[in-house]
């Protein structure tokens, strides 16, 4: 298995609106989604374009957030993983288990709409790491 493009960058936030500001004025960002909610993840999301991959901008939807301690030990919010491309979910969930990685919780539905789960940041150089699969190129 080969490692894919990087995706996106998580970053946790208190405020989507104050970020998407900081993008917007500070950064200049022109291409901003709309924020949209995940109950199921516990996070509200937004995508920010970059010209080399995305900002995911990731607010907690309620006391029982995944994010919540992080953003307790980061008032001001901060990076908080990135996500790396796989043409096969199943199989780099394979792959990464052969390796001893360890896998943190099930494969689910990520905010692309596409299958992803998460590597342990003590397993990847202190880095929480995404993996998604992209969508299948029709031929």
């Amino acid at each position: 298995m080969k490692i894919g493009r990087l995706n996106h960058i998580g970053v946790a936030t208190p405020s989507i609106e104050q970020s998407v500001a900081t993008y917007r004025d500070v950064l200049g960002a022109s291409a901003i989604g709309t924020p949209f909610d995940m109950p199921e993840q516990g996070v509200r999301v937004c995508f920010v374009d970059a010209p080399n991959c995305q900002i995911e901008l990731i607010e907690p939807l309620g006391a029982d957030s995944p994010i919540v301690n992080f953003l307790a030990k980061n008032p001001l919010g901060g990076q908080h993983h990135v996500c790396f491309e796989v043409a096969d979910i199943d199989e780099a969930r394979e792959w990464f288990e052969g390796k001893g990685a360890r896998i943190l919780g099930d494969t689910r539905i990520g905010a692309h709409g596409t299958p992803i789960f998460f590597l342990h940041p003590k397993d990847m150089g202190g880095v929480l790491t995404e993996i998604m699969e992209t969508p299948k190129q029709a031929h």
